[in-house]
């Protein structure tokens, strides 16, 4: 890969929350930094971490990477350990290195792909078991879903994701483990770098054949029924 990344760490930490672990919190980043580099080129970043103020759940970490060469990292001090740190990075900084090439997405199918890559990735490099997020299995009518608003800009990423709405918690990262999982089992073993360079529409006939594995009955392209629409007759 090519030469050492250029990073910086800031932690918010003027109320001094994030002391007790300044050191380990350290010493993993630059572990993961270096794991991560040695599979694919990582663009410069800035890693931004801040404690809680309310304890959260599923050990005790929240990571959003809502724009390039930022990683947001919000963390429970006391609950949080090294391996769950190391792994929410590793995806993480795969985000990272997605925005610099096609981009993390704005659509359903692209955050899928994205979401897919990253946990892909973290776990291929980590070792150990598949992430409990991933390895769910989606909700029941998810899938066809998904497929009927693959393009749609206006999904809710908390409510495939994060559980806030109609749709259980961690659906989208359990299709989008999924969807990966499929597309590598029929295209074979892939470059890290070349899997990360790939746009979420390569990966749209994967989750068609998911659904046929799954017995999901297709739902007609929206693209299709527009065109009817236009051809249509006027009244």
């Amino acid at each position: 890969m090519a030469g050492m990344t250029i990073w910086h760490i800031h932690m918010l930490n003027a109320r001094n929350a994030l002391t007790p672990i300044m050191a380990e919190t350290r010493a993993t980043a630059r572990e993961a930094v270096a794991l991560a580099e040695a599979h694919i080129d990582l663009p410069r970043f800035d890693l931004v971490l801040r404690a809680s103020e309310t304890p959260i759940p599923d050990g005790g970490l929240l990571a959003r990477n809502s724009q390039p060469g930022v990683i947001d990292l919000t963390l429970t001090p006391d609950r949080v350990t090294a391996q769950d740190l190391r792994r929410i990075l590793m995806r993480e900084l795969h985000h990272v290195a997605r925005w610099a090439g096609p981009g993390y997405g704005r659509s359903l199918g692209e955050v899928l792909v994205s979401e897919g890559l990253a946990g892909h990735f973290a776990h291929q490099v980590l070792g150990g078991p598949v992430d409990p997020r991933d390895a769910a299995r989606p909700a029941g009518g998810s899938l066809r879903q998904a497929a009927n608003i693959w393009s749609r800009h206006d999904f809710s990423f908390d409510e495939w994701f994060l559980g806030r709405g109609k749709i259980r918690k961690g659906t989208g990262w359990a299709i989008a483990h999924r969807l990966i999982a499929q597309h590598l089992s029929e295209e074979g073993p892939a470059e890290h770098a070349a899997l990360l360079a790939m746009r979420a529409d390569a990966f749209r006939p994967a989750l068609r054949r998911l659904m046929a594995v799954e017995g999901v009955e297709e739902p007609e392209d929206p693209e299709d029924q527009a065109t009817a629409a236009d051809d249509k007759p006027a009244d």
